[in-house]
């Protein structure tokens, strides 16, 4: 599957990388420069070493790719409707990423850099609240999954206690399987871009709501937010 996508038309770049590709900000930033152009603006997320006093070895990321790519590139369109911007990259990293590099790169370029700067925070706020893809944080002493707030903002039906029996509300569509395949430390790994294993129909996020149900039985609700 090529996980690229780009528009001539819009000029949006949209990358969605595999396991052990690390993202070229050179690459991005050099996409979207233009003499027409007075500004670029750049958002790196990278790992970090530290979470709530837990040391964080690394972070492990999984999506549904045609999900994420679509996902992305309505994104673009919708922040083309509301600034005046000249051309846009995305790149998001699957699989691990250790401590210090970068997860997910975001560049825009416009005029003026209001536009530019405006635009930067929406899409990176909008990839972390809709686009179905999905963060394992690892530690010395475990590992969990972790839903971001911005996604957890919208739906506030993730954060409810063990307790509710109502977080399922796209369970009937489901149709994930366990693959036969065991992580680390023994845990079943759920793979989410597996053809037989998915039902297209779902939306972004359905999909989040898929992930967080599969993985909910091993963690508290509590701990499974980040910021």
């Amino acid at each position: 599957m090529d996980p690229q996508e780009a528009s001539g038309e819009e000029r949006n770049l949209i990358e969605i990388l595999k396991e052990n590709c690390p993202i070229d900000m050179n690459k991005y930033i050099s996409y979207v420069q233009s003499p027409q152009c007075g500004a670029i603006a750049t958002f790196a997320g990278t790992t970090r070493d530290t979470f709530d006093g837990k040391t964080v070895l690394e972070l492990r990321y999984e999506a549904y790719v045609p999900m994420a790519v679509r996902c992305i590139k309505s994104i673009c369109s919708s922040a083309r409707s509301m600034w005046n911007i000249y051309s846009i990259a995305a790149a998001h990293r699957l699989g691990a990423v250790p401590v210090g590099e970068i997860s997910v790169f975001i560049a825009i370029s416009a005029v003026h850099r209001a536009d530019a700067l405006d635009a930067c925070k929406f899409l990176i706020d909008e990839v972390k609240a809709t686009v179905p893809i999905w963060k394992k944080e690892v530690y010395t002493n475990g590992e969990v999954w972790k839903e971001n707030s911005e996604f957890l903002e919208r739906r506030p039906e993730l954060g409810k206690t063990e307790n509710n029996k109502d977080r399922s509300c796209c369970s009937r569509k489901v149709k994930a399987e366990e693959p036969q395949k065991q992580g680390c430390c023994g845990e079943k790994e759920y793979v989410m871009d597996r053809p037989d294993s998915i039902d297209t129909s779902l939306t972004a996020q359905e999909w989040h709501l898929l992930h967080a149900e599969l993985h909910r039985p091993k963690f508290p609700a509590s701990g499974n937010v980040s910021k």
